[in-house]
């Protein structure tokens, strides 16, 4: 493909409370057995796109860790591959990524001395297949100087979280609102874009000299008047996992068939890294039904509706429902847990009750591992 990728991960979102403080949004476990940013790299991947640069910065360590060998989503090439940029101190600059656009500032070098004519760039919280050679057709053919890719959302979702966008018949962008107080529209931005590369190097350090950070606000929406920037719409599944009720949500979704079906059994594929665990296992007494388990766990007791992550233990007459167990979590016996996210690492004492009433409630708990 005649691009390469630049896939924005180094924000954090307060909206997804304790789970992101000791990981990045972009690492938080997706389906059992994937990272919200596998899909990124995967759709990239698939586009056949050579070369890709990863931007980090909050609570990187997991999210670098995951990203440590390129070979899972076949970038360990000898021309391009993967790359992963973490804020530095230089001679000239001692600031940490300040917004986007100034995270793409700081490592302005790897589009300079890259050659392909065209840059495709990603927010690495979003959960979706996408071919972006489409995408770069619909750029070409509309002759456009940006194109941004849009859903449209349900009339339930508060898309007042979102970017908002309003297009007219050529599918041309006139209005651009981020995070607007009463949205006027239910189309919303997927945070994927598409740009020539040498437009994107002039419009970077047009940004820097005047001191604007953001390429949401300073880029797209100053120059929504200016520049030709379109629409390019997909219809397929996309959710972005910004806030605890979204990741809950997204998650829950993939115990529904025909999201499996869509993830996991269609062309093209989603590429994570591999942990060498041994299937899970069901214990005499244990019962599963409509729930994900991911490898590595072991059932003594019921799971309903939930999904489990790799490593998790299950102990005798414990009863899961509706609920969201992260990696690595010990459970001891005769403990309900209900609506509730269990973060990872965790032990949960026996004979214990935890049920989200008003909402999903997030269980952290630093206990000794013993049996009661």
């Amino acid at each position: 493909m005649r691009a390469i990728g630049i896939i924005l991960a180094g924000g954090n979102n307060h909206r997804m409370k304790e789970l992101s403080k000791k990981r990045a949004v972009c690492a938080m476990p997706i389906a059992g057995s994937y990272r919200s940013i596998d899909f990124a790299l995967s759709s990239m991947s698939n586009s056949h796109i050579g070369k890709v640069g990863v931007l980090t910065q909050y609570n990187a360590r997991s999210l670098n860790e995951h990203l440590s060998s390129s070979k899972w989503w076949d970038f360990g090439r000898k021309q391009g591959g993967l790359y992963v940029f973490t804020p530095a101190i230089t001679s000239e600059n001692s600031f940490w990524y300040r917004g986007t656009a100034d995270a793409i500032y700081q490592n302005l070098n790897f589009l300079k001395s890259s050659h392909e004519p065209y840059v495709v760039i990603a927010s690495g919280d979003g959960v979706y297949k996408l071919d972006y050679n489409k995408v770069l057709e619909y750029h070409i053919e509309k002759k456009a100087d940006i194109t941004v890719v849009c859903c449209d959302q349900t009339s339930d979702m508060e898309v007042e979280r979102f970017g908002t966008v309003k297009m007219n018949e050529e599918c041309r962008i006139e209005e651009f609102e981020e995070k607007p107080l009463l949205a006027k529209t239910q189309t919303v931005s997927c945070g994927i874009y598409v740009i020539r590369r040498r437009q994107l190097i002039e419009m970077i350090e047009q940004c820097a000299r005047e001191e604007r950070y953001d390429f949401v606000r300073d880029i797209l929406i100053r120059y929504k008047d200016v520049k030709k920037i379109y629409g390019y719409k997909i219809k397929s599944y996309w959710r972005n996992v910004a806030s605890v009720e979204d990741y809950f949500k997204t998650n829950m979704d993939f115990l529904k068939p025909e999201i499996r079906d869509y993830f996991f059994k269609q062309y093209p594929d989603v590429y994570s890294k591999v942990d060498d665990l041994p299937p899970a296992k069901y214990n005499v007494g244990s019962q599963v039904r409509n729930s994900l388990i991911a490898s590595g766990c072991v059932i003594n007791g019921t799971v309903e509706d939930s999904v489990i992550f790799k490593k998790a233990f299950i102990g005798s007459n414990c009863y899961i429902k509706n609920s969201i167990i992260l990696n690595d979590v010990y459970i001891g016996d005769n403990t309900h847990i209900e609506n509730c996210i269990v973060e990872s690492r965790d032990t949960i004492r026996a004979n214990t009750y935890h049920k989200g009433e008003d909402g999903i409630k997030i269980v952290m708990e630093r206990n000794d591992r013993f049996m009661m």
